[in-house]
C-alpha cells in the first residue's frame, strides 16, 4: 500500500477494488470482436469486415454534462452512464454506422470503488442497448480538482459503415419528410437551464429529470429496414433550431410543425415555470422528439413516426410554425 500517495489524497487500492467490482459488468458487454480481458493499457478490437466493401469508422465522444448534479443529490449513479453511452452512439448511429466500442472515463474528487462499480455497470447498460462493447477506460481521482462528492463522466465511441451505405445528407432534396423519434425525457443537454428553473426540485422530479438519454441505436436499423434514411439529426444541445439543418445540404431548409408531435409535459413545466419563450425552447431542448429522420415523401408514412416537417429551399435553417 502507498501510504504516502493516500495520505495525499489518492487511494490507489481503492481503485483496484473498483476495477475488480466492475469486471463482470464490463465483460457483460463483450462481442465477438473484442480481444483480451480488462486491465490492459489499450483495448483490442477485431472488427468483423465480412461483406462491407470500403469500411468507414465514425467516431464521436461526448460528456453527460451539469445532468450529473442530479445523480449526486439523489445520490443514484446507476443511469448518468446511460446517457454517456447514448450522447456518443447516437451521433455514431447518424452517419449510419454500428457502435463497434466505447471506453469511458470517469475524474472524480475521491475514489470510491462502490460508486464507480454502479457509475459502469449503468455504461455497461448502454453499451448493451448500443450493441457496443466497453473495451476500456480510465478512473482518475483528482484530490483538489473536483469536491469528494463530485466527478465527471466522458465517453469515446467508434462505429463502422460500408461506405456505401453511409447516411449524409447528400440525397435529401426539396419535399422530403422530416418524421421525428420520441425522445425519453429530458435527455442530457439544457440542463443548466433546467437547473435553473427547478434550482430546488423533489426528490419525484429530480428522479424523472434524471430518467436517461435514449439509445436510438436499433431504432435506427429497424427504421432502415423499412425505408431508406436520407438524414439523422441527434437532438441535443441547440434542441431542434441548431440540430436539424446540420443534416441538410446548403440551399435547403426545414419547415416543421411544433404541433406534429406530443410534447411531454416536464417540458411544458420548464416553459411555464422558467417563463421561457417558445423559439428559446426549441433551441435548447429536445421537445419530445430525440431524432429526427429525413424521409422522402413516399416512404413517410411507411417509417412508423410523427411526420414533423418537410424540407424546403431556402437558407439552411429550420422554420417553426
Amino acid at each position: 500500500m502507498n501510504e504516502s500517495y493516500k495520505n495525499a489524497g489518492v487511494d490507489v487500492e481503492a481503485g483496484y477494488r473498483g476495477v475488480e467490482l466492475m469486471r463482470e459488468s464490463v465483460r457483460s458487454t463483450y462481442t465477438k470482436g473484442v480481444l483480451g480481458d480488462l486491465g490492459g493499457f489499450g483495448g483490442l478490437f477485431e472488427p468483423d469486415t465480412a461483406g462491407v466493401k470500403r469500411p468507414v469508422l465514425v467516431s464521436g465522444t461526448d460528456s453527460v454534462g451539469t445532468k450529473l448534479n442530479l445523480a449526486f443529490m439523489l445520490d443514484k449513479h446507476d443511469t448518468v452512464g446511460i446517457d454517456c453511452v447514448a450522447m456518443c452512439a447516437n451521433d455514431v448511429a447518424c452517419a449510419g454506422a454500428s457502435p463497434l466500442f466505447f471506453l469511458d472515463y470517469i475524474g472524480c474528487g475521491k475514489n470510491l470503488p462502490e460508486r464507480v462499480a454502479e457509475l459502469v455497470s449503468g455504461v455497461a447498460e448502454g453499451c448493451r442497448q448500443a450493441g457496443a462493447a466497453l473495451v476500456g477506460g480510465e478512473t482518475a481521482e483528482l484530490p483538489g480538482l473536483y469536491a469528494e462528492n463530485e466527478y465527471d463522466l466522458v465517453g469515446f465511441c467508434v462505429g463502422m459503415v460500408d461506405y456505401e451505405k453511409r447516411i449524409d445528407g447528400s440525397t435529401i432534396r426539396p419535399g422530403d419528410a422530416l418524421v421525428g423519434l420520441p425522445s425519453s425525457g429530458l435527455h442530457s443537454n439544457g440542463f443548466s437551464l433546467y437547473r435553473k428553473v427547478f434550482a430546488n426540485p423533489s426528490p419525484e422530479l429530480a428522479l424523472e429529470m434524471l430518467t436517461p438519454t435514449r439509445i436510438y441505436v436499433k431504432d435506427i436499423a429497424a427504421l432502415r429496414e423499412r425505408v431508406t434514411i436520407k438524414g439523422l439529426a441527434h437532438i441535443t444541445g441547440g434542441g431542434w433550431i441548431e440540430n436539424i439543418p446540420r443534416m441538410l445540404p446548403d440551399g435547403l431548409e426545414a419547415v416543421m410543425d411544433v404541433n406534429a408531435a406530443p410534447v411531454p409535459e416536464i417540458f411544458r413545466r420548464v416553459m411555464t415555470e422558467g417563463k421561457i419563450p417558445l423559439e428559446d425552447m426549441y433551441n435548447t431542448a429536445n421537445m419530445g422528439v430525440g431524432l429526427v429522420a429525413c424521409v422522402s415523401a413516399e416512404d413517410a408514412e411507411k417509417a412508423g413516426y410523427p411526420l414533423i416537417g418537410r424540407v424546403a429551399e431556402g437558407a439552411r435553417k429550420i422554420v417553426l410554425w
